[in-house]
């Protein structure tokens, strides 16, 4: 919502700076995001005049100019490239050191083509004032030298721009703001009671609403013998300063009504529609060239506005291009209405359309105010195209539900800590626009009409609070008590935390994406349930519940690789869904590694290259299974996985054949083609539902962290072992042989092919060995080492290669 101090002092009487109405608005709710102050901005921008303008010596156009600033000082010399430069010209002049908003750089003293330059004259594109950019600026030969531009100009406007929260309805409109901030001890608030605008004959056109539930008011009236043309400056300035482009009387008034009372309205070109108007659901196969220029296909759960030749305006969104109103309109239909807040946000969602109109409707506008806006509008179109008005018009509710809340005075200290008088909440409830009546402790609260956001105690308790000032809750600790304070989190939100953590730090980028996926995605990675579509998906492509957060990956990968950035490495922890009822639903964090986004780096990579392959994908689940808690020494790691998975090239992460925690692997071929997607690409799924709670051992022991104080020492071992034996099986192996000493046993490296016998292997492992009490002689270390290969030998069948 943007506007400018001007408008705002046309609804509040006050004296105070810019920079504490901003703080107030902030803190009464109504955020403050931006203040463009372009008084401010262009300060050092001042009004001079060309004395003379000789042709560069060394360019053909390039001219040298001498410019008179106004200082009382000798003349300035400025180099020039604007065709329209010439003696006796007054233009905007820029000394050195001055930053130039349209080029955002900042002047200097400079040489150009050999002569020196020490300011320059501008354009309207380079102060950002348009985007005229084919000459310097030409101003009046009455405008004064040397007085600053902005300030003659009359700049000094500034435009304020908050973020209103979805609740605030009755801020959409700078009245609201005035309110508010009347209320906040800010200045007066000017609210003239709109007087009724006598009609001289009977509205012709009548009006049928067929349902009141899209439609609960409807207010027309007819304004005959209209001169349509270009609105008055004042109009036209204030809709320029917050971004909107004057179109002509008729249009500008409707715009201006929009954000200066939060009272959308529409105009018709009354000899442009055929009879009386109907408030209906729009007919399959109805269409509508609306005033964007685009042509819209409606259906029966759109409102419409028709007449006898069918639709003329979308209700409440935009109207339509046929009875619009142009510079040939002479008679007019002004229409306000009041419509479904949830129809209207439907159809913007449906028919892709965010209008003013629409932001405004769909949080509700002020029943009360459908007919004293009526009322104004004909005021305003009266005064700037004349005229003479009809009677009004008015079909159905006027006005809003009453409503009256028991309010007890001491729920302000209740719920917010604070002691307000009793005679301050009455005046912030009464600036505010509520009656409060009763002498209390429980007081009668009546909640007007634009305030459809306030339903109870509570709401009334905010009203007063953000008022008094939120700066003025107390901060109250809270009790800790003599019993040790509970966990915040559960169990599995830790997990989630530490999944997150883990992943990140193996260098991979967290990815969020849709909780929905296509039928074909979810059936291949077995979903597609009837009960897991969706009821009204946003988007075909987004018709089925995931399974699986790996599609989602998969495709954000390629969407990347698409775009040139084929090494890419995702993960996400989120929800996936194997049924509709509670237990079938899962937290699970996954991941994808695609070219050479590999894991390299953070640890030895077996196979020498950068290239992410199934080794990555099995170290990044086992690093989220770690950090999630999950007993490392209790898990098992079998070959293949599901269909979607390469069958020699993935594996299962289990605690038993019962309790699969999840997989790993490349993606098979036949999945990337049905998923569009380019391979070779590795992904893993955990399931961090299933990972069992650590068991609860009381002990009176206190855990020791033994660090030691001696220097680790590594040794390489080769095995050639028989194909079918596992890599598992050598580091279960040496791992047994000193489980104190050896703290570690990696695999770097498998391989077939020449210098090994067919049906054989070999496998490579790095042995980490700590020692604690001295450090290790090379006696000792061959005396482990040679343990190890007995171990393995025995236990795989396998010899050491030589």
């Amino acid at each position: 919502m943007k506007f400018t101090l001007s408008w705002l002092k046309d609804h509040l009487d006050t004296d105070e700076p810019l920079e504490k109405l901003a703080e107030k608005l902030t803190m009464i709710g109504l955020e403050v995001e931006n203040i463009e102050d372009k008084a401010k901005a262009l300060k050092p921008f001042t009004i001079a005049k060309v004395i003379s303008a000789e042709q560069h010596p060394n360019a053909d156009r390039l001219r040298v100019c001498m410019v008179d600033t106004g200082d009382g000082g000798a003349p300035v010399q400025v180099v020039c490239g604007a065709p329209n430069a010439r003696p006796g010209l007054v233009s905007v002049f820029s000394p050195p050191g001055t930053y130039i908003p349209g080029k955002d750089i900042t002047l200097g003293v400079g040489t150009i083509r050999g002569v020196e330059s020490r300011g320059m004259l501008c354009s309207a594109a380079e102060l950002q004032i348009s985007n005229d950019h084919d000459g310097i600026m030409e101003l009046p030969a009455d405008a004064p030298i040397g007085a600053g531009y902005a300030e003659w100009a009359g700049l000094g406007d500034p435009v304020v721009e908050i973020n209103l929260t979805p609740n605030r309805q009755d801020c959409t409109g700078v009245h609201g703001i005035a309110r508010d901030l009347a209320a906040a001890d800010m200045g007066k608030f000017k609210d003239p009671t709109i007087k009724p605008i006598k009609g001289e004959f009977p509205c012709p056109v009548k009006v049928t609403v067929e349902d009141a539930t899209l439609c609960p008011g409807f207010a027309l009236r007819l304004v005959r013998g209209v001169k349509n043309g270009p609105s008055p400056e004042w109009l036209q300035k204030r809709l320029t300063a917050i971004g909107l482009r004057p179109i002509n009387a008729l249009v500008d008034i409707t715009n201006f009504m929009t954000y200066d009372r939060a009272r959308p309205l529409h105009v018709f070109d009354a000899k442009k529609v055929a009879g009386n108007l109907v408030v209906r659901r729009a007919r399959n196969g109805e269409a509508l060239l609306a005033l964007d220029g685009r042509a819209y296909n409606l259906d029966p759960s759109i409102c419409v506005i028709a007449d006898e030749h069918g639709v003329e305006s979308l209700a409440g969104i935009m109207g339509g291009e046929a009875s619009g109103c142009d510079e040939t309109t002479t008679d007019v239909l002004i229409e306000s209405a009041l419509w479904n807040e949830i129809n209207i946000a439907q159809t913007g969602r449906k028919l892709g359309i965010n209008s003013d109109a629409r932001y405004r409707f769909e949080r509700g506008v002020d029943p009360a105010f459908m007919v004293p806006g009526l009322e104004l509008a004909t005021r305003l179109v009266m005064e700037m195209c004349g005229g003479t008005p009809s009677e009004n018009v008015v079909v159905g509710k006027t006005f809003g539900d009453d409503r009256v809340i028991d309010f007890p005075l001491t729920e302000v200290k209740r719920l917010s800590g604070i002691e307000v008088p009793q005679v301050e909440m009455k005046r912030i409830l009464t600036h505010l626009g509520f009656m409060m009546a009763g002498p209390g402790p429980v007081v009668k609260v009546a909640v007007p009409s634009w305030r459809s956001d306030v339903h109870g105690k509570a709401d009334i308790v905010e009203e007063v609070v953000r008022i008094y000032g939120v700066d003025k809750v107390p901060m109250t600790p809270f009790e800790r008590g003599e019993d040790a304070r509970k966990p915040v989190l559960t169990p599995l939100q830790l997990r989630t935390r530490r999944a997150r953590r883990a992943l990140a730090s193996r260098g991979i980028v967290e990815a969020v994406t849709w909780s929905f996926i296509t039928k074909s995605a979810a059936k291949l990675f077995g979903g597609g349930q009837r009960e897991l579509e969706v009821a009204n998906p946003i988007a075909a492509d987004l018709s089925d519940m995931r399974p699986t957060l790996l599609a989602g990956l998969i495709a954000a990968a390629q969407a990347n690789a698409d775009r040139g950035f084929g090494d890419v490495a995702l993960f996400e922890v989120g929800q996936i869904f194997k049924g509709d009822r509670p237990e079938d639903q899962f937290m699970t964090a996954s991941g994808v590694r695609r070219g050479f986004a590999s894991s390299e780096g953070l640890g030895r990579h077996w196979t020498g290259s950068a290239q992410a392959d199934v080794f990555d994908a099995k170290a990044d689940a086992l690093a989220v299974l770690a950090a999630a808690g999950a007993p490392m020494q209790a898990l098992q790691i079998v070959a293949g996985g599901p269909a979607w998975l390469h069958p020699g090239r993935s594996g299962t992460i289990q605690i038993g054949p019962q309790n699969v925690l999840g997989h790993f692997g490349e993606m098979h071929p036949r999945a990337l083609e049905a998923l569009g997607a380019d391979g070779p690409l590795v992904v893993f799924e955990v399931i961090l539902d299933r990972i069992p709670e650590a068991k609860k051992k009381p002990t009176r022991a206190k855990p020791v962290i033994e660090l030691s104080a001696f220097q680790p020492v590594t040794r390489d071992f080769a095995f050639i072992v028989d194909r079918t034996v596992k890599a598992g099986d050598i580091v279960r192996a040496a791992q047994g042989v000193d489980k104190k000493l050896i703290t570690g046993v990696n695999v770097f490296d498998v391989y077939e092919g020449k210098g090994i016998d067919d049906g054989k292997k070999s496998i490579a492992v790095a042995v980490t060995l700590q020692p604690r009490d001295k450090t290790l002689t090379d006696q000792e270390i061959e005396a482990v080492a040679a343990k190890i290969v007995a171990e393995v030998t025995k236990k795989t069948g396998g010899t050491l290669r030589a």
